[in-house]
């Protein structure tokens, strides 16, 4: 079987468990995890720059838990006390919990969806005369902001922090068989550390249509592709790649 090494552009997951781990323990693979973006924070004359009134926003919209950080950094860089009336209206149960590191939980209003942001429609309806902060980074997808349009709140986006490319020099002479990508911003960083990357015989894997499109907008070779019908998460998929090698190999021998 051709496929041996696997690297993830994402870091490696926390203790000993994930589905990785039991991919490569049993197919004998070597995966490898290392992230291929980092976020950094913007300076406080950049966010200046964005005249932003923290005073004026009676809600917070959380996408996250960098969102989060960033947040309650900023107000901490301008001295700005935390309010203690402020709504949270948090994208996960997960996020909003996270608030407890800055906030007491119990005390504050917060409302949480599933998941998306399409979770929260129902409940932002109801609070049409909030004047709403969305802190985020430099690459915002299109569906929180068309969602809140559509919803006709009063918002003003807060660019907190930026996704960059981190510094991926110390693999340029090591190869791989997969590539797995879980975002456009790995393809990017993938390029500009290597702007005369070959992808030869690398397969390459995305996780998503946004970074499957980032892949073909930028002439690599896409060849596998997750979330599928019968293939929900990018280990199931590389699993079913695996056992379609195998048969064409029996097939062949």
């Amino acid at each position: 079987m051709g496929l041996k090494t696997i690297l993830v552009s994402q870091p490696r997951p926390k203790g000993d468990k994930s589905p990785y781990f039991d991919l490569a323990k049993k197919y004998d693979l070597k995966i490898d995890f290392r992230s291929f973006i980092h976020v950094e924070g913007i300076e406080a004359s950049e966010f200046r720059d964005q005249k932003i009134d923290l005073k004026k926003h009676t809600a917070v919209i959380m996408t996250s838990k960098i969102a989060v950080d960033h947040y309650f950094r900023i107000l901490e860089e301008y001295r700005e006390p935390i309010d203690s009336d402020a709504k949270y209206f948090c994208l996960s149960e997960t996020v909003a919990l996270y608030l407890q590191k800055y906030i007491p939980y119990r005390k504050r209003k917060i409302f949480f969806g599933k998941q998306t942001i399409s979770d929260l429609e129902d409940t932002l309806k109801k609070f049409k005369k909030e004047k709403f902060l969305l802190p985020c980074s430099n690459i915002l997808r299109d569906r929180i902001p068309n969602t809140l349009d559509k919803l006709k709140l009063d918002y003003q986006k807060a660019v907190l922090y930026r996704t960059v490319a981190s510094d991926l020099s110390d693999l340029s002479d090591v190869k791989y068989d997969m590539l797995v990508f879980y975002s456009p911003g790995g393809i990017e960083s993938l390029l500009k550390n290597f702007p005369d990357f070959k992808q030869g015989n690398t397969l390459i894997a995305a996780f998503g249509a946004t970074t499957a499109n980032a892949i073909v907008k930028h002439n690599l070779r896409l060849d596998l592709h997750a979330p599928q019908p019968n293939m929900p998460s990018m280990t199931s998929a590389i699993e079913h790649y695996i056992k379609n090698e195998r048969k064409k190999e029996k097939k062949a021998g």
